[in-house]
Protein backbone atom coordinates (compact mmCIF):
# COMPACT_ATOMS: atom_id res chain seq x y z
CA UNK A 1 0.00 0.00 0.00
CA UNK A 2 2.84 2.37 0.88
CA UNK A 3 4.47 1.77 -2.53
CA UNK A 4 1.18 2.49 -4.34
CA UNK A 5 0.75 5.82 -2.51
CA UNK A 6 4.37 6.75 -3.30
CA UNK A 7 3.90 5.90 -6.96
CA UNK A 8 0.73 8.04 -7.03
CA UNK A 9 2.61 11.00 -5.54
CA UNK A 10 5.46 10.63 -8.01
CA UNK A 11 3.02 10.55 -10.91
CA UNK A 12 1.49 13.75 -9.55
CA UNK A 13 4.95 15.32 -9.61
CA UNK A 14 5.29 14.16 -13.20
CA UNK A 15 2.21 16.15 -14.23
CA UNK A 16 3.34 19.19 -12.24
CA UNK A 17 6.63 19.13 -14.14
CA UNK A 18 4.75 19.15 -17.43
CA UNK A 19 2.18 21.75 -16.40
CA UNK A 20 3.76 24.13 -13.89
CA UNK A 21 1.69 26.72 -12.12
CA UNK A 22 1.25 30.06 -13.95
CA UNK A 23 4.12 32.39 -13.30
CA UNK A 24 6.49 29.62 -12.21
CA UNK A 25 8.70 30.15 -15.24
CA UNK A 26 9.10 33.80 -14.28
CA UNK A 27 10.90 32.72 -11.14
CA UNK A 28 13.62 31.08 -13.18
CA UNK A 29 16.75 33.14 -13.67
CA UNK A 30 17.04 32.70 -17.42
CA UNK A 31 18.45 34.75 -20.24
CA UNK A 32 17.30 35.09 -23.87
CA UNK A 33 20.88 35.37 -25.07
CA UNK A 34 22.09 32.52 -27.22
CA UNK A 35 25.73 33.39 -27.59
CA UNK A 36 28.04 34.79 -24.98
CA UNK A 37 30.77 37.24 -25.84
CA UNK A 38 33.75 38.55 -23.96
CA UNK A 39 33.05 42.05 -22.69
CA UNK A 40 35.87 44.38 -23.63
CA UNK A 41 36.85 46.09 -20.42
CA UNK A 42 38.86 49.26 -20.60
CA UNK A 43 40.96 51.56 -18.50
CA UNK A 44 41.98 54.67 -20.40
CA UNK A 45 42.99 58.25 -19.85
CA UNK A 46 42.90 61.54 -21.73
CA UNK A 47 45.66 61.60 -24.31
CA UNK A 48 47.20 64.77 -25.73
CA UNK A 49 49.33 64.13 -28.80
CA UNK A 50 50.29 66.56 -31.54
CA UNK A 51 49.01 64.94 -34.74
CA UNK A 52 48.95 67.11 -37.86
CA UNK A 53 47.19 64.61 -40.13
CA UNK A 54 43.50 65.26 -40.75
CA UNK A 55 42.34 62.13 -38.93
CA UNK A 56 43.92 59.52 -36.65
CA UNK A 57 43.04 56.64 -34.32
CA UNK A 58 45.03 54.46 -31.95
CA UNK A 59 43.17 51.28 -31.00
CA UNK A 60 44.05 48.26 -28.86
CA UNK A 61 43.19 45.09 -30.73
CA UNK A 62 41.81 42.58 -28.23
CA UNK A 63 39.41 45.02 -26.56
CA UNK A 64 38.76 47.44 -29.43
CA UNK A 65 39.51 50.30 -27.05
CA UNK A 66 40.28 53.67 -28.63
CA UNK A 67 43.30 55.11 -26.84
CA UNK A 68 43.59 58.21 -29.01
CA UNK A 69 41.41 59.75 -31.70
CA UNK A 70 41.34 62.82 -33.86
CA UNK A 71 38.33 63.32 -36.15
CA UNK A 72 37.83 59.57 -36.01
CA UNK A 73 34.49 59.58 -37.87
CA UNK A 74 35.33 62.08 -40.60
CA UNK A 75 34.63 60.63 -44.03
CA UNK A 76 37.77 60.75 -46.15
CA UNK A 77 39.21 59.11 -49.24
CA UNK A 78 40.95 55.93 -48.01
CA UNK A 79 43.14 55.23 -51.05
CA UNK A 80 44.74 51.77 -50.92
CA UNK A 81 44.00 51.10 -47.27
CA UNK A 82 40.73 50.04 -48.89
CA UNK A 83 42.61 46.80 -49.59
CA UNK A 84 42.45 45.89 -45.90
CA UNK A 85 38.83 44.90 -46.56
CA UNK A 86 39.87 43.20 -49.80
CA UNK A 87 42.41 41.13 -47.87
CA UNK A 88 39.91 40.39 -45.09
CA UNK A 89 37.46 38.88 -47.59
CA UNK A 90 40.27 36.89 -49.21
CA UNK A 91 41.33 35.37 -45.89
CA UNK A 92 37.71 34.67 -44.95
CA UNK A 93 37.29 32.85 -48.28
CA UNK A 94 40.39 30.80 -47.45
CA UNK A 95 39.01 29.92 -44.02
CA UNK A 96 35.67 28.90 -45.55
CA UNK A 97 37.42 26.58 -47.98
CA UNK A 98 36.11 28.54 -50.96
CA UNK A 99 39.66 29.01 -52.25
CA UNK A 100 43.12 27.62 -51.46
CA UNK A 101 46.53 29.29 -51.50
CA UNK A 102 47.60 26.96 -54.31
CA UNK A 103 44.63 27.78 -56.54
CA UNK A 104 45.50 29.38 -59.86
CA UNK A 105 44.07 32.78 -60.72
CA UNK A 106 43.64 33.78 -64.34
CA UNK A 107 43.93 37.52 -64.90
CA UNK A 108 41.13 39.11 -66.91
CA UNK A 109 41.65 41.94 -69.35
CA UNK A 110 39.72 44.19 -66.96
CA UNK A 111 41.95 43.31 -64.00
CA UNK A 112 45.06 43.84 -66.08
CA UNK A 113 43.83 47.30 -67.11
CA UNK A 114 43.95 48.76 -63.60
CA UNK A 115 46.11 51.84 -63.21
CA UNK A 116 47.89 53.12 -60.13
CA UNK A 117 49.90 50.69 -58.03
CA UNK A 118 50.27 47.42 -59.92
CA UNK A 119 52.57 44.51 -60.63
CA UNK A 120 51.80 44.62 -64.38
CA UNK A 121 49.87 41.41 -64.66
CA UNK A 122 48.96 40.67 -68.28
CA UNK A 123 45.62 39.43 -69.61
CA UNK A 124 45.31 35.65 -69.20
CA UNK A 125 48.43 35.48 -67.07
CA UNK A 126 48.09 32.92 -64.27
CA UNK A 127 49.33 33.33 -60.70
CA UNK A 128 48.52 31.48 -57.49
CA UNK A 129 46.34 32.91 -54.73
CA UNK A 130 49.45 32.96 -52.52
CA UNK A 131 51.30 35.16 -55.02
CA UNK A 132 48.31 37.45 -55.47
CA UNK A 133 48.07 38.04 -51.70
CA UNK A 134 51.77 38.87 -51.67
CA UNK A 135 51.31 41.36 -54.51
CA UNK A 136 48.39 43.05 -52.72
CA UNK A 137 50.09 43.15 -49.30
CA UNK A 138 53.58 44.18 -50.37
CA UNK A 139 53.15 46.15 -53.59
CA UNK A 140 49.52 47.29 -53.10
CA UNK A 141 48.72 45.85 -56.53
CA UNK A 142 45.41 47.02 -57.98
CA UNK A 143 45.52 44.44 -60.77
CA UNK A 144 45.99 41.58 -58.29
CA UNK A 145 43.16 42.93 -56.11
CA UNK A 146 40.66 42.94 -58.96
CA UNK A 147 41.78 39.49 -60.12
CA UNK A 148 41.13 38.11 -56.63
CA UNK A 149 37.76 39.89 -56.45
CA UNK A 150 36.73 38.20 -59.69
CA UNK A 151 37.96 34.82 -58.45
CA UNK A 152 35.92 35.01 -55.23
CA UNK A 153 32.74 36.69 -56.46
CA UNK A 154 32.82 36.51 -60.24
CA UNK A 155 33.02 40.27 -60.67
CA UNK A 156 34.43 43.29 -58.90
CA UNK A 157 30.91 44.71 -58.53
CA UNK A 158 29.69 41.68 -56.58
CA UNK A 159 32.86 41.65 -54.49
CA UNK A 160 32.39 45.34 -53.62
CA UNK A 161 28.81 44.59 -52.55
CA UNK A 162 30.21 41.97 -50.20
CA UNK A 163 32.79 44.48 -48.94
CA UNK A 164 30.04 46.91 -48.02
CA UNK A 165 27.98 44.17 -46.36
CA UNK A 166 30.98 43.12 -44.29
CA UNK A 167 31.65 46.74 -43.38
CA UNK A 168 28.15 47.09 -41.95
CA UNK A 169 28.59 43.88 -39.97
CA UNK A 170 31.75 45.35 -38.40
CA UNK A 171 29.99 48.60 -37.49
CA UNK A 172 31.80 50.66 -40.10
CA UNK A 173 29.09 53.29 -40.31
CA UNK A 174 31.13 55.93 -42.15
CA UNK A 175 32.33 53.75 -45.00
CA UNK A 176 31.17 53.10 -48.54
CA UNK A 177 33.25 51.19 -51.05
CA UNK A 178 32.91 51.64 -54.79
CA UNK A 179 35.91 49.53 -55.78
CA UNK A 180 38.27 47.00 -54.19
CA UNK A 181 41.45 48.97 -54.90
CA UNK A 182 41.05 52.41 -53.36
CA UNK A 183 41.35 54.33 -56.62
CA UNK A 184 39.59 57.67 -56.22
CA UNK A 185 35.93 57.52 -57.21
CA UNK A 186 32.86 59.48 -56.17
CA UNK A 187 31.16 58.11 -53.05
CA UNK A 188 34.17 55.97 -52.10
CA UNK A 189 35.06 56.89 -48.53
CA UNK A 190 35.92 55.64 -45.04
CA UNK A 191 37.02 57.01 -41.67
CA UNK A 192 40.00 56.43 -39.38
CA UNK A 193 37.81 54.58 -36.89
CA UNK A 194 36.31 52.36 -39.58
CA UNK A 195 39.76 51.56 -40.95
CA UNK A 196 40.82 50.60 -37.43
CA UNK A 197 37.79 48.31 -37.14
CA UNK A 198 38.57 46.36 -40.31
CA UNK A 199 42.29 46.34 -39.48
CA UNK A 200 41.45 44.86 -36.08
CA UNK A 201 39.29 42.15 -37.66
CA UNK A 202 42.04 41.24 -40.12
CA UNK A 203 45.04 41.27 -37.80
CA UNK A 204 43.37 39.53 -34.83
CA UNK A 205 41.30 36.95 -36.73
CA UNK A 206 43.85 36.30 -39.48
CA UNK A 207 47.31 36.99 -38.02
CA UNK A 208 48.84 35.03 -40.91
CA UNK A 209 48.43 38.19 -42.98
CA UNK A 210 51.59 39.39 -41.23
CA UNK A 211 53.57 36.76 -43.12
CA UNK A 212 52.84 38.83 -46.22
CA UNK A 213 52.50 42.36 -44.83
CA UNK A 214 55.95 42.34 -43.18
CA UNK A 215 57.88 41.27 -46.29
CA UNK A 216 60.29 44.06 -47.13
CA UNK A 217 61.44 42.95 -50.59
CA UNK A 218 60.62 39.95 -52.75
CA UNK A 219 60.06 38.91 -56.35
CA UNK A 220 57.42 37.22 -58.44
CA UNK A 221 57.73 35.48 -61.78
CA UNK A 222 55.60 36.63 -64.69
CA UNK A 223 54.85 33.79 -67.11
CA UNK A 224 53.34 35.02 -70.36
CA UNK A 225 53.42 34.11 -74.01
CA UNK A 226 56.75 35.94 -74.20
CA UNK A 227 58.26 33.65 -71.58
CA UNK A 228 59.22 34.20 -67.96
CA UNK A 229 60.46 37.39 -66.35
CA UNK A 230 61.22 38.38 -62.76
CA UNK A 231 59.46 41.35 -61.17
CA UNK A 232 60.61 42.96 -57.94
CA UNK A 233 58.29 43.81 -55.05
CA UNK A 234 59.09 46.50 -52.47
CA UNK A 235 56.89 47.11 -49.43
CA UNK A 236 55.17 50.47 -49.39
CA UNK A 237 55.04 50.33 -45.56
CA UNK A 238 58.48 51.54 -44.53
CA UNK A 239 57.81 50.70 -40.87
CA UNK A 240 58.44 47.01 -41.60
CA UNK A 241 62.13 47.84 -41.85
CA UNK A 242 62.70 49.27 -38.42
CA UNK A 243 59.70 49.29 -36.05
CA UNK A 244 59.95 46.69 -33.29
CA UNK A 245 57.02 44.29 -33.29
CA UNK A 246 55.49 45.53 -36.55
CA UNK A 247 52.85 43.16 -37.95
CA UNK A 248 51.58 45.20 -40.90
CA UNK A 249 49.44 46.48 -42.34
CA UNK A 250 48.67 48.75 -45.33
CA UNK A 251 49.52 52.08 -46.90
CA UNK A 252 47.58 54.21 -49.35
CA UNK A 253 47.99 57.45 -51.23
CA UNK A 254 46.30 59.33 -54.06
CA UNK A 255 46.17 62.99 -54.99
CA UNK A 256 42.79 63.34 -53.26
CA UNK A 257 43.36 61.02 -50.30
CA UNK A 258 46.87 62.34 -49.63
CA UNK A 259 48.87 59.88 -47.49
CA UNK A 260 47.17 57.15 -45.43
CA UNK A 261 48.43 54.30 -43.27
CA UNK A 262 47.14 51.57 -41.01
CA UNK A 263 50.12 50.38 -38.97
CA UNK A 264 49.80 47.37 -36.66
CA UNK A 265 52.31 46.14 -34.11
CA UNK A 266 52.44 43.60 -31.29
CA UNK A 267 54.49 43.68 -28.09
CA UNK A 268 53.97 41.81 -24.81
CA UNK A 269 50.82 40.13 -26.16
CA UNK A 270 49.22 43.51 -26.95
CA UNK A 271 48.13 44.43 -30.49
CA UNK A 272 48.00 48.11 -31.37
CA UNK A 273 46.50 49.64 -34.50
CA UNK A 274 47.52 53.16 -35.55
CA UNK A 275 45.53 54.71 -38.40
CA UNK A 276 46.61 57.92 -40.12
CA UNK A 277 44.48 59.51 -42.84
CA UNK A 278 45.15 62.49 -45.08
CA UNK A 279 48.69 63.14 -43.89
CA UNK A 280 50.33 65.96 -45.85
CA UNK A 281 53.29 63.81 -46.93
CA UNK A 282 54.61 60.28 -46.66
CA UNK A 283 57.17 61.14 -43.99
CA UNK A 284 54.45 62.54 -41.72
CA UNK A 285 52.23 59.45 -41.95
CA UNK A 286 55.05 57.15 -40.81
CA UNK A 287 56.27 59.54 -38.11
CA UNK A 288 52.80 60.06 -36.65
CA UNK A 289 51.91 56.36 -36.76
CA UNK A 290 55.17 55.66 -34.94
CA UNK A 291 54.30 58.31 -32.35
CA UNK A 292 50.91 56.71 -31.71
CA UNK A 293 52.33 53.19 -31.41
CA UNK A 294 55.14 54.34 -29.11
CA UNK A 295 52.65 56.09 -26.85
CA UNK A 296 50.43 53.03 -26.62
CA UNK A 297 53.21 50.60 -25.78
CA UNK A 298 54.74 53.00 -23.24
CA UNK A 299 51.53 53.73 -21.35
CA UNK A 300 49.38 50.59 -21.54
CA UNK A 301 49.53 46.88 -20.88
CA UNK A 302 47.02 44.14 -21.53
CA UNK A 303 45.48 41.70 -19.06
CA UNK A 304 44.06 38.56 -20.68
CA UNK A 305 42.25 35.79 -18.83
CA UNK A 306 41.10 32.52 -20.44
CA UNK A 307 39.52 31.27 -17.18
CA UNK A 308 41.31 27.93 -17.20
CA UNK A 309 41.59 28.21 -13.41
CA UNK A 310 37.89 28.32 -12.51
CA UNK A 311 35.61 25.42 -11.60
CA UNK A 312 32.14 25.74 -13.09
CA UNK A 313 29.52 23.61 -11.38
CA UNK A 314 26.57 22.33 -13.45
CA UNK A 315 23.45 24.50 -13.48
CA UNK A 316 20.05 22.93 -12.76
CA UNK A 317 17.73 22.54 -15.76
CA UNK A 318 13.96 22.57 -15.22
CA UNK A 319 11.86 20.29 -17.44
CA UNK A 320 14.87 19.16 -19.47
CA UNK A 321 15.89 15.73 -20.71
CA UNK A 322 18.93 16.29 -18.49
CA UNK A 323 18.68 17.65 -14.96
CA UNK A 324 21.77 19.85 -15.33
CA UNK A 325 23.86 21.59 -17.95
CA UNK A 326 27.59 22.25 -17.86
CA UNK A 327 28.96 25.72 -18.55
CA UNK A 328 32.11 27.12 -20.10
CA UNK A 329 33.61 30.60 -20.63
CA UNK A 330 32.40 32.31 -23.82
CA UNK A 331 35.93 33.30 -24.76
CA UNK A 332 38.79 35.27 -23.28
CA UNK A 333 38.48 38.40 -21.19
CA UNK A 334 40.75 41.36 -21.96
CA UNK A 335 41.34 44.50 -19.96
CA UNK A 336 43.49 47.41 -21.03
CA UNK A 337 45.54 48.63 -18.08
CA UNK A 338 46.63 52.26 -17.97
CA UNK A 339 50.17 52.81 -16.75
CA UNK A 340 50.09 52.65 -12.97
CA UNK A 341 47.42 49.97 -12.81
CA UNK A 342 48.72 46.51 -11.98
CA UNK A 343 47.09 43.34 -13.37
CA UNK A 344 47.74 41.77 -9.95
CA UNK A 345 44.97 43.99 -8.55
CA UNK A 346 42.35 42.36 -10.79
CA UNK A 347 40.05 39.78 -9.20
CA UNK A 348 36.99 37.91 -10.43
CA UNK A 349 33.81 36.30 -9.15
CA UNK A 350 31.82 33.49 -10.76
CA UNK A 351 28.04 34.04 -10.72
CA UNK A 352 25.88 31.20 -12.10
CA UNK A 353 22.13 31.17 -12.58
CA UNK A 354 20.29 29.15 -9.93
CA UNK A 355 18.35 27.29 -12.64
CA UNK A 356 17.39 27.55 -16.29
CA UNK A 357 14.34 26.26 -18.12
CA UNK A 358 14.54 23.81 -21.02
CA UNK A 359 15.02 23.96 -23.88
CA UNK A 360 18.54 25.31 -23.41
CA UNK A 361 20.45 26.09 -26.58
CA UNK A 362 24.16 25.42 -26.87
CA UNK A 363 26.05 28.63 -26.01
CA UNK A 364 23.03 30.07 -24.17
CA UNK A 365 24.07 32.27 -21.27
CA UNK A 366 23.87 30.56 -17.86
CA UNK A 367 26.05 32.87 -15.80
CA UNK A 368 28.90 35.38 -15.77
CA UNK A 369 32.39 35.97 -14.54
CA UNK A 370 32.50 39.46 -13.04
CA UNK A 371 35.86 41.23 -12.96
CA UNK A 372 36.96 43.90 -10.50
CA UNK A 373 39.96 46.17 -10.28
CA UNK A 374 40.21 46.47 -6.53
CA UNK A 375 36.52 47.27 -5.79
CA UNK A 376 35.64 48.75 -9.19
CA UNK A 377 33.79 46.51 -11.65
CA UNK A 378 35.69 46.54 -14.94
CA UNK A 379 33.81 44.01 -17.04
CA UNK A 380 32.00 40.73 -17.43
CA UNK A 381 32.41 37.54 -19.41
CA UNK A 382 29.47 35.24 -20.16
CA UNK A 383 29.36 31.64 -19.01
CA UNK A 384 27.49 29.66 -21.66
CA UNK A 385 26.01 26.19 -21.94
CA UNK A 386 28.50 23.65 -23.28
CA UNK A 387 25.74 21.73 -25.05
CA UNK A 388 22.03 21.91 -25.79
CA UNK A 389 19.44 20.43 -23.46
CA UNK A 390 16.10 19.59 -25.07
CA UNK A 391 12.79 20.02 -23.32
CA UNK A 392 11.54 16.80 -21.77
CA UNK A 393 8.44 15.18 -23.25
CA UNK A 394 5.88 12.90 -21.58
CA UNK A 395 8.05 9.86 -22.09
CA UNK A 396 11.19 11.52 -20.70
CA UNK A 397 9.40 12.77 -17.58
CA UNK A 398 7.72 9.44 -16.95
CA UNK A 399 11.04 7.60 -17.22
CA UNK A 400 12.55 10.08 -14.75
CA UNK A 401 9.70 9.47 -12.31
CA UNK A 402 10.05 5.71 -12.55
CA UNK A 403 13.82 5.87 -12.07
CA UNK A 404 13.46 7.99 -8.95
CA UNK A 405 10.71 5.70 -7.59
CA UNK A 406 12.66 2.48 -8.01
CA UNK A 407 15.93 4.05 -6.82
CA UNK A 408 14.15 5.12 -3.64
CA UNK A 409 13.12 1.56 -2.89
CA UNK A 410 16.27 -0.31 -3.76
Amino acid sequence: MKKIISLFLLCSVFFILLYPAPGYAKLLNTSPETEGEAIAAVGTQDVQLDISSTSAVLMEGSTGTIIFEKNKDERLKPASITKIMTLLLIFEALDAGQIKLTDEVSVSEYAASMGGSQVYLEPFEVQTVDTMIKCISVASANDASVAMAELICGSEEEFVARMNKRAKELGMNNTNFVNCTGLDEDNHYSSAYDVALMSRELITKHPEVSNYATIWMDTIIHTTKRGQSEFGLSNTNKLVRFYQGITGLKTGSTSLAKYCLSATARRNNMDLIAVIMAAPDTKTRFAEATKLLNYGFANYSIYVDDNNDITINPVKVVRGVSDTVQGEPAGKFSYLCVKGRSPEEIRKELVLYEKVEAPVEAKAKIGEVVYYYQNEEIGRLDIVASEAVDKAGYKDCFIKVLKRFFCAYK
